[in-house]
């Protein structure tokens, strides 16, 4: 395991280096996981479509489990570079922009590090986007797997395996648009500090 360093060793020139290194390295880690969440909406409505001409190909009904399960896969991968994104800008603005301003900061200026960090959140639309899109990702990874479902429960009986793997899908696609809805930051504004 590699040793934590100190980043005050060496000079505040030192530490300031290695925290803007961290930086660059959380905004590139940030970068590849904005593009990934935006592959997953891709990758759930191909496997929807494809899921989909399948079943009416093949005509097997059972088959609509497939639907739930490829969209709660992807549905929590999407969450999951959500939320490590949400978690690199609230770490940038929380701790790592103090630590710098700590140190370069000679009391004759009011800096404020990494501004866009805030001033993005702080857009008066922000809201209504965050639920718009909290509206996309329920539509894109939970209404497919419920219509599914649905369908299925429909459309006649079914083995008792095949009911036992709707339940077991349908608490999966509860899970997830749960852990959605909770993860959306949804909040205003933040307040100017």
């Amino acid at each position: 395991m590699p040793a934590i360093t100190d980043t005050t060793a060496g000079g505040p020139e030192h530490a300031v280096k290695a925290l803007l290194s961290e930086y660059d390295a959380l905004k590139a880690e940030e970068r590849q996981r904005i593009g990934a969440r935006g592959q997953l909406l891709y990758a759930t409505l191909t496997a929807v479509a494809g899921i989909s001409t399948v079943i009416t190909t093949v005509g097997q009904l059972e088959l609509l489990l497939l639907l739930p399960l490829a969209a709660t896969v992807l549905g929590w991968a999407y969450v999951t570079n959500d939320h490590k994104i949400t978690a690199i800008g609230r770490y940038v603005r929380g701790r790592l922009g103090p630590r710098l301003v700590g140190l370069v900061d000679d009391g004759s200026s009011d800096i404020d590090m990494f501004r866009w960090e805030k001033y993005h959140r702080e857009d008066p639309l922000r809201p209504s986007r965050k639920r718009l899109q909290l509206a996309v990702d329920l539509a894109a990874f939970c209404a497919p797997s419920l219509t599914a479902l649905t369908l299925l429960w429909l459309l006649g009986p079914h083995a008792p395996l095949v009911q036992i793997g709707s339940a077991a899908a349908l608490a999966a696609v509860l899970v997830l648009a749960t852990q959605i809805i909770r993860y959306a930051d949804v909040a205003g504004p933040e307040q100017r500090t």
